[in-house]
């Protein structure tokens, strides 16, 4: 029997919940709780619908530790996931150390009033989750999470160092809006528009925000163009392979989406600092948010595919030299949709949610203590990808790909 508790009632929490549920074997009781328990209520019903299984719901504030233990120990999981908001991952991460019960998230981290991510508020959780004899996993995701397992199972079956490194993350689809993002507008936003940063001779080098652009071909896609910036695998791929030299993260984005951006940018939307209006304060990029489509809406909408994967160079595993090797997931929008009413960036980022928690639940990863998903075995990780709608390719390349 394993019981799982998740947070958060967005399209990966949808995605993760209709998984678990295909899942009723490793997942025999799901619980779903968010500050607006109608998303719960509507996620669950389409569960049923779907799947036959039944979702029980719940309304919480996470970022509340009383409410969230007092809920904890009513449902009893042996498993909470946190598919909630990144600000509210100490909060559920206090809850969890004093209601005894394993973790488990997709996204690191940060804080309200700082557009600002990284690992070592959790890291500095890792004592007292292994004084309470529980674990807590991070980053499972697909990037981070699949990104980074991807780059372990190469170095586990085909090089023995890698040099370079670089992820390059392509949604090939049209949602039909002039303006839209495909996860929370605020965390893509205040993603986008923070400075690039990438490892390179061991630190982390800064440049301005979409100021590197390069057009790369992806395969069922096309030519597209993708710009560097920073994303919190490198740094815990910068920390777990520490042969790395330079590692890059990657992402495209349409030339409307960028005009859009730019002129929001400009006027002033998409700040964090508050403003006075009619007597109140309020968050520009909150207030943005608000206006913008929800992300769960573009489902019925959207076509095309997504490509995510890593292009790695680094020594051959059998000592054969110097090799290249290019790791990928595609998958297609309208075919996620059908699956569980959600558009592939929410689906590529739930289904891993639900194999990281099968992972814990089935105790196939274990341990006391806090862990980046970089740690574990990657293997089992990557057979679940295959059996539940994320295959991967892998191929060798010519020459190391040079941007």
């Amino acid at each position: 029997m394993s019981t799982v508790l998740v947070i958060g009632a967005g399209g990966v929490s949808s995605v993760a919940v209709h998984k678990m549920a295909m899942n009723a074997g490793i997942f025999t009781d799901i619980h779903l709780a968010s500050r607006t328990k109608a998303k719960c209520d509507a996620i669950a019903a389409s569960v049923k619908e779907r799947t036959g299984v039944d979702v029980k719901t719940y309304e919480i504030d996470a970022e509340e530790v009383p409410a969230m233990v007092k809920l904890i120990d009513k449902v009893q999981p042996s498993l909470v996931v946190n598919l909630a908001l990144p600000y509210q991952d100490l909060p559920i991460m206090d809850a969890c150390l004093e209601a005894g019960v394993d973790y488990l998230d997709t996204a690191n981290y940060e804080p309200k009033d700082q557009a600002k991510f990284e690992y070592s508020w959790q890291w500095a959780y890792h004592d007292r989750f292994k004084e309470a004899g529980i674990m807590a996993l991070l980053g499972s995701g697909f990037d981070p999470g699949v990104t980074s397992v991807f780059t372990m199972w190469l170095k586990k079956h085909k090089l023995k160092t890698i040099r370079t490194l670089d992820i390059l993350d392509c949604n090939g689809g049209d949602h039909g809006q002039a303006f839209a993002t495909n996860f929370n507008p605020e965390i893509n936003i205040r993603e986008v528009t923070a400075p690039a940063r990438h490892w390179e001779n061991g630190e982390f080098v800064e440049t301005p925000a979409m100021a590197k652009k390069v057009q790369f071909d992806f395969e069922a896609v096309g030519p597209k163009n993708m710009y560097m910036m920073y994303h919190e695998e490198l740094e815990s791929l910068a920390k777990f392979v520490p042969e790395l030299e330079r590692a890059r993260f990657w992402m495209t984005f349409g030339d409307e989406y960028i005009k859009h951006l730019t002129v929001l940018q400009n006027v002033g939307m998409t700040g964090i600092e508050p403003v006075r209006f009619q007597g109140k304060d309020i968050i520009p990029l909150q207030f943005l948010a608000a206006v913008l489509p929800k992300p769960e809406t573009l489902g019925p909408t959207t076509t095309g595919k997504t490509n995510i994967g890593c292009i790695a160079t680094g020594e051959a595993l059998d000592g054969s030299g110097e090799k290249t090797f290019y790791i990928k997931n595609i998958c297609d929008h309208e075919d996620a949709f059908a699956e569980t009413g959600n558009q592939a960036v929410s689906y590529t980022t739930g289904v891993p949610a639900m194999i990281g928690s099968a992972m814990v639940v089935q105790g196939l990863w274990k341990g006391q203590g806090v862990f980046n998903i970089e740690e574990l075995d990657p293997d089992p990780f990557m057979d679940m990808l295959n059996a539940h709608g994320l295959p991967w390719t892998v191929e060798e390349l010519a020459a190391p790909v040079d941007f």
